[in-house]
């Protein structure tokens, strides 16, 4: 495994993050799919030995039993709280990004996590409702506390986040250092203003979905597994563009058919070439996490990344609350 630095911080992650969604009680309201408690602790026994050490929650997934089997797993596997960085998230609750809803989430995350501190908190989405003045003071009052090593932000538009991060630079405050973003080879928007824009400010990048939900992970459209079947989220990311995804997805499956790899391989070391810190994997299979793994030691020529990018044509916006 590699390593690198989130941003100007010290803090050290794997090239590959674990995206936690798939951790926790499965349930007709949030996702059916996702890991029980034992098994969320064998996937992250299994993660860790592979090197990574970087892995990404949020306060709502599924209900908060995802922050509470991680951090119990943590201390059932003997696995030192400084040996892993954990990244939690705030805007989906009572509230979203006010003051006193910050303040209620972040305690109500380190206990279920079971830890007096987390690496990195992220804001889950822009909160137009709230002062942006509020909200990073309220961010910045967090790292003083020493709660908060870092800060992260996702999914937003370039602008919204370029006037929280000048905000911070006004008031003296801590400002973030990771962008969560949608970005993969079949949803390439945040390419003309975000990507450019957190390179520039050395935001690092931390994508999510950088597999599409799968569909960059097999040569077929639709899957048999559960959530291929159940998560209507995942449908509304993709469904709209599936034949001009499926050119992308052919020729992410050539290459790999070439190069004698998984499609994950091929479709993950396009972001780390482009730029990607640590693309967020979530799976429900070990195999999966063995397959990711493996492209942080492979690379692409600059002839194959562009032939994979070619056939991309632009795409309606998903992922960000839009504000008429």
């Amino acid at each position: 495994m590699k390593y690198t630095k989130l941003g100007n911080t010290d803090i050290e992650v794997s090239r590959i993050c674990t995206g936690c969604m798939s951790f926790g009680k499965a349930s007709q309201e949030f996702h059916q799919w996702t890991l029980n408690e034992e098994d969320t602790q064998k996937m992250i026994d299994h993660v860790y030995g592979l090197g990574v050490n970087f892995f990404d929650t949020a306060n709502q997934y599924s209900f908060g039993t995802s922050e509470e089997y991680i951090g119990r797993a943590f201390k059932n596997l003997g696995i030192p709280r400084d040996k892993v960085v954990i990244a939690t998230k705030v805007y989906f609750n009572e509230g979203h990004l006010k003051k006193e809803a910050i303040l209620r989430e972040i305690d109500g995350s380190l206990q279920r996590l079971g830890t007096d501190y987390v690496d990195l908190y992220i804001i889950h989405r822009f909160d137009s409702e709230t002062p942006i003045e509020e909200t990073m003071e309220t961010l910045n009052s967090l790292v003083q506390a020493g709660k908060v090593r870092a800060l992260g932000a996702s999914a937003m538009y370039e602008y919204q986040f370029h006037d929280m991060q000048q905000c911070a630079k006004e008031h003296g405050w801590a400002p973030f250092v990771s962008m969560q973003n949608h970005w993969n080879l079949l949803y390439r928007e945040d390419e003309r203003e975000m990507i450019p824009y957190c390179k520039e400010t050395n935001v690092s990048l931390t994508p999510y979905s950088p597999l599409a939900g799968g569909h960059l992970a097999r040569p077929t459209w639709d899957s048999d597994s559960l959530r291929s079947k159940t998560d209507k989220v995942l449908k509304n990311k993709y469904d709209n563009e599936k034949d001009n995804d499926l050119e992308i997805i052919a020729r992410v499956h050539e290459l790999a058919e070439c190069y004698n790899v998984s499609m994950t391989v091929i479709a993950l070391s396009w972001l780390l070439a482009r730029g990607a810190a640590a693309p967020i994997v979530g799976a429900t299979k070990a195999k999966h996490f063995d397959e990711a793994v493996k492209a942080v030691d492979f690379t692409l020529s600059n002839t194959d990344l562009a032939y994979l990018e070619e056939p991309y044509r632009p795409h309606e916006l998903v992922g960000l609350i839009k504000h008429l």
